[in-house]
């Protein structure tokens, strides 16, 4: 099994080791191999460091090893492995939100300076008339 190991150096700033260990065992018990390390806290630019062993990761996946949620999550952000269908969807989803958000600011933008999408959005806010008798 593919797991974080929290290493207790430091109170109060937590840090884990990628470790594959034996499932049976305890979190924080003997592992088997090192596979790399994560420091969730942010440093001064804002980041999260990782650093892993992809090719020993592949390795350990490839003789049957399963990974954690966390884990597999990691290993998604840095295309490791491939993502879950819910990560790709929040991606995707994403993705969408700031394409949508950059196509109504270019029509805003238009319709400020008078544009010809100016015309088209009038047309198209405009209510059909239709009469009932």
């Amino acid at each position: 099994m593919v797991h974080l190991c929290k290493y207790d150096q430091i109170s109060n700033r937590p840090f884990y080791r990628i470790v594959a260990a034996y499932n049976k065992r305890a979190r924080d018990s003997k592992y088997i191999e090192q596979l790399g390390s994560y420091d969730p806290l942010p440093n001064i630019y804002n980041e999260k460091l990782v650093s892993i062993n992809s090719g020993r990761i592949k390795y350990w996946m490839g003789c049957g090893a399963h990974s954690t949620k966390p884990v597999a999550k990691l290993l998604g952000w840095l295309d490791v492995l491939p993502n879950s269908l819910k990560q790709r969807w929040r991606r995707l989803m994403a993705e969408k939100l700031t394409l949508n958000s950059l196509a109504t600011a270019l029509v805003d933008r238009d319709a400020i300076r008078g544009g010809a999408a100016n015309g088209f959005l009038h047309a198209s806010r405009r209510k059909k008339q239709t009469s009932f008798w």
